[in-house]
C-alpha cells in the first residue's frame, strides 16, 4: 500500500466510539512512560488522558505551563470551529469606489492566489485573484468602464502586522508573512518557487498591484492605488470565498501553516464582535475555549504559536483534543483528522516515526506537532493496542537548550502499543 493510500485510509479511521476496547491499566502505562520519561535525559511534561471518561490515567508535571509552539494551532482550531463553524468561509470583494476607481477589499483570507489552478487540480481549492479579476472587468466592460485604479480596504483586522511578542527573525526567515486582511499567496516574494521562503513587507499594497495588473490582462487598464476603508453599502461586482473554515482547519494543522492558523484566531475574533487583532484574537479564542470548558491553563498571545510567551499545560492540550475527538461535538471533527498521521503524513512524515523505538506508533498516532528554540511539543489522539482511544500532550524541554522530538515520539508510541 503506497503512503498516500495509508494516509487516506488513517483519516477514514472513525473518532468516534473512543470507549472501544478496555481501559489501560492506569500504573502498568505510568510505569512504560515513566521509565521513557526518567531514560530521556529532558525535562518532559506529560499527560494521557482516556477520552470516553475523561480520566486522567498519566500525569507528570501535567498542569505545570509550558511553551505550547504550535501546539496552539489545536486551541485556535477548536475555538474557530466552536464560534464561526465548520461552514464559514472568508470573502474577497471588490466594490465600487469613489471618483470612478474600485476597492479590493480583504477579507482576511491568506489562502488567496494569484496562480494559476493546477492542471491536476489543487487539493484544498483556494479561492482565486484570477477569478476575481475576470468577474471584475467583465462587470466593469457592462457598464462601458475600461479603465480603473484599484484602491484597497484592509479595515477587516487591526493592529500591527507582526506580533509584539515574536522574534524578529521570523518574517525575514519566511515563517510567516505580516499578518493583513488582504493577502495573495500568503505573502511570498516568489509563490510560484517553494525552495523560496521570503515574504513582502506590505502584503495588501502587493495584492492590489497584482489584481491590477490582472485586470489589465482582461482588458481593463488599471494601476494600483491607495489604502482606504470602502463605504458601507458600496455596490459590489464581485466576491470569491476561501474553502470552508473545516478545509482551512485541516490544512493549518496537517503543514502547520502559521499564516492560515492567524488568519483563523481573527475570525474568532470578528465572530465575538472582538477587534481583529493579536489581543482580540488571542482574547476571543481563550473566551470560546472557556465556553467550552477546556480554557483553564491556556494563556495565548498569537495563533499561530510562534510566540515564545504562550503558555499551555500539558492538561489542557488534552482536554483541548479529547473535545475534539468526542463524538458528541462533530463540529470539531477536522481538529483531529487534520492532524498529520505518524510516519506518513505533514509534520509527522518521515523520517519520524520510522526508528524501532517509534514504530509501533505510524499510522495509529495523530498529532500536531510544536517547534521552537529549545521547545519540542506533542499533542494527539492514539488508539493503543485494545482500541482504546486516548488523548496525550508531551511537552519537551524549556527553551534553553537543544531538544529532541523523537522523545515525544517514542512516548506516544508507548502508548499505542500498551495492551494494558
Amino acid at each position: 500500500m503506497a503512503a498516500r493510500d495509508i494516509v487516506r485510509a488513517a483519516a477514514e479511521v472513525p473518532v468516534a466510539e473512543p470507549g472501544t476496547g478496555p481501559m489501560p491499566d492506569a500504573s502498568v502505562l505510568a510505569r512504560r512512560l515513566s521509565g521513557a520519561i526518567g531514560g530521556s535525559g529532558t525535562e518532559i511534561s506529560a499527560v494521557v488522558v482516556d477520552v470516553a471518561t475523561g480520566r486522567a490515567l498519566f500525569r507528570h508535571r501535567g498542569d505545570r505551563p509550558a511553551t505550547p509552539a504550535s501546539t496552539t494551532k489545536l486551541a485556535t482550531s477548536v475555538a474557530a470551529l466552536a464560534s464561526a463553524g465548520p461552514r464559514h468561509r472568508i470573502t474577497t470583494r471588490v466594490v465600487r469606489g469613489d471618483g470612478g476607481g474600485i476597492v479590493l477589499v480583504g477579507g482576511g483570507d491568506p489562502t488567496l492566489t494569484a496562480l494559476p489552478a493546477s492542471p491536476e487540480g489543487d487539493s484544498p481549492r483556494f479561492a482565486s485573484l484570477i477569478d476575481l479579476a475576470r468577474q471584475t472587468a467583465a462587470a466593469l466592460k457592462k457598464t462601458g468602464v475600461g479603465q480603473v485604479r484599484v484602491d484597497y480596504d484592509v479595515s477587516a483586522y487591526q493592529g500591527p502586522g507582526p506580533a509584539p511578542t515574536w522574534k524578529p527573525n521570523y518574517i525575514p526567515d519566511g515563517e510567516v508573512a505580516p499578518v493583513s486582511a488582504l493577502t495573495v499567496d500568503k505573502g511570498k516574494v516568489a509563490p510560484q518557487d517553494p525552495t523560496k521562503r521570503a515574504r513582502v513587507s506590505d502584503p495588501a499594497a502587493v495584492a492590489a498591484a497584482k489584481f491590477a495588473k490582472l485586470l489589465t490582462d482582461n482588458g481593463v487598464a488599471a494601476k494600483a492605488g491607495r489604502k482606504t476603508v470602502s463605504a458601507d453599502g458600496a455596490e459590489q461586482l464581485a466576491a470569491v470565498q476561501s474553502p470552508p473554515l473545516s478545509v482551512l482547519v485541516e490544512y493549518l494543522l496537517t503543514e502547520s501553516d502559521n499564516d492560515v492558523a492567524e488568519a483563523v484566531a481573527r475570525q474568532v475574533a470578528i465572530d465575538k464582535g472582538l477587534p481583529a487583532s493579536f489581543q482580540g484574537a488571542a482574547q476571543a479564542v481563550q473566551q470560546v475555549l472557556t465556553e467550552l470548558g477546556v480554557g483553564q491553563g491556556v494563556l495565548v498571545n498569537d495563533g499561530s504559536g510562534l510566540s515564545p510567551k504562550n503558555r499551555i499545560t500539558p492538561v489542557a492540550l488534552a482536554k483541548i483534543v479529547s473535545l475534539a475527538a468526542d463524538a458528541d461535538h462533530p463540529d470539531l471533527r477536522s481538529t483531529i483528522t487534520g492532524m498529520p498521521v505518524a510516519g506518513f503524513s505533514g509534520t509527522l512524515g518521515p523520517p519520524r516515526y520510522t526508528g524501532q523505538a517509534s514504530r509501533a506508533g505510524a499510522g495509529v498516532v495523530r498529532a500536531k506537532t510544536g517547534t521552537l528554540s529549545g521547545v519540542s511539543t506533542l499533542a494527539g489522539i492514539v488508539r493503543d493496542a485494545d482500541g482504546r482511544l486516548l488523548a496525550f500532550a508531551f511537552m519537551l524541554g524549556d527553551g534553553k537548550g537543544w531538544v529532541n522530538p523523537l522523545t515525544l515520539d517514542r512516548l506516544a508510541s508507548e502508548v499505542a502499543r500498551c495492551g494494558c
